[in-house]
């Protein structure tokens, strides 16, 4: 692996396979009464946040924390960065406390690129999300759900060649499509975006995906769909005509999902807008895994920060030497 996780395209399918079974072995930590690893004990990880994040932002803290790290929570909203202070200023004051990694989420596209390129931080930069460029981890935690929901009882190590993933919605400010695309085609994935076509990127020609306007004539073909927050706070232009038109031509309702077939699951990021890009009904049915992918984050999470902090060797073997 490289030094800094910036974005999906960093990965190697050997890469990618290597953190989605370091993931396998985390996740078996937390079936254990004492969920903690002693592999980064010493290491501190700062969590550099500036935009609101819950899931994410928890994830890395509770990932760190299971790795025996010292953990340092960074909130734009009451430092020094609402006086006016650089990111600039804030790396070399991270920099100056000895920060091992640093996980940042920022609300410019390539924040993350440029902490880790300008020689303000000596550790490795994670990305946490950084504008509508990319979200990394996320499209990790989505691939190893579908690997674990699909792949049940295979051998690890299998990676999910030929299966079909769909991704509806809000395509054109969505990081998470963004790196889930990357990362599902690295991995053998044929992958599908449904959106309205105000919401397809210029340039979308140009992603190792297809591009459709027509949800119900992919829904039959798809191994597992994920849906998309519509992304109010990012929009300044009317994208549709109204919230319930949307809703009618590209939320997942339970007549939809009946249109899957019988493997299939339902995917979400978070956090959901109920009755806008998924129903109650789908949310709360056995086929969905938003919360399933909040767990499987933080056993995700833990295997990029042990690989980058830790070593390449497994995780077990490690454990053994401490």
């Amino acid at each position: 692996m490289k030094r800094h996780l910036i974005s999906a395209t960093d990965l190697s399918r050997d890469d990618a396979v290597l953190i989605l079974d370091t993931a396998e072995e985390m996740g078996r930590i937390a079936d254990r009464p004492i969920k903690k690893l002693p592999t980064l004990r010493g290491r501190t990880v700062v969590n550099l946040f500036f935009e609101d994040s819950t899931r994410t932002r928890i994830s890395f803290e509770a990932a760190a924390k299971r790795l025996s790290a010292d953990v340092i929570n960074f909130s734009a909203k009451g430092s020094s960065v609402s006086k006016g202070e650089s990111l600039k200023d804030t790396a070399l004051t991270l920099q100056a406390m000895g920060a091992d990694a640093v996980v940042i989420r920022h609300h410019d596209s390539g924040a993350p690129h440029r902490l880790a390129t300008s020689g303000w931080i000596g550790g490795c930069v994670v990305n946490a999300g950084d504008g509508t460029h990319e979200h990394p981890t996320q499209a990790l935690l989505d691939a190893y759900t579908i690997r674990r929901r699909l792949a049940a009882g295979a051998a690890a190590g299998t990676d999910l060649a030929g299966r079909r993933i769909t991704i509806v919605g809000d395509i054109l400010h969505s990081r998470v499509a963004r790196s889930n695309v990357q990362l599902l085609h690295t991995l053998g994935a044929e992958v599908t975006v449904v959106a309205p076509p105000t919401l397809v990127p210029i340039g979308v020609e140009h992603w190792p995906c297809a591009v459709s306007y027509d949800l119900d004539a992919v829904l039959p073909k798809s191994d597992a769909v994920m849906m998309l927050r519509v992304q109010r706070e990012r929009m300044n232009a009317a994208y549709f005509p109204t919230e319930r038109e949307y809703a009618r031509r590209y939320g997942l309702d339970g007549e939809r999902m009946a249109k899957m077939p019988g493997h299939a699951v339902v995917m979400h990021p978070g956090p959901m807008n109920r009755g806008m890009e998924i129903t109650a009904e789908v949310a709360d049915s056995p086929r969905c895994t938003a919360v399933e992918q909040v767990t499987n984050g933080v056993s995700v999470r833990m295997a990029v920060l042990y690989l980058l902090l830790g070593g390449a060797e497994p995780a077990a073997t490690k454990e053994t030497h401490e």
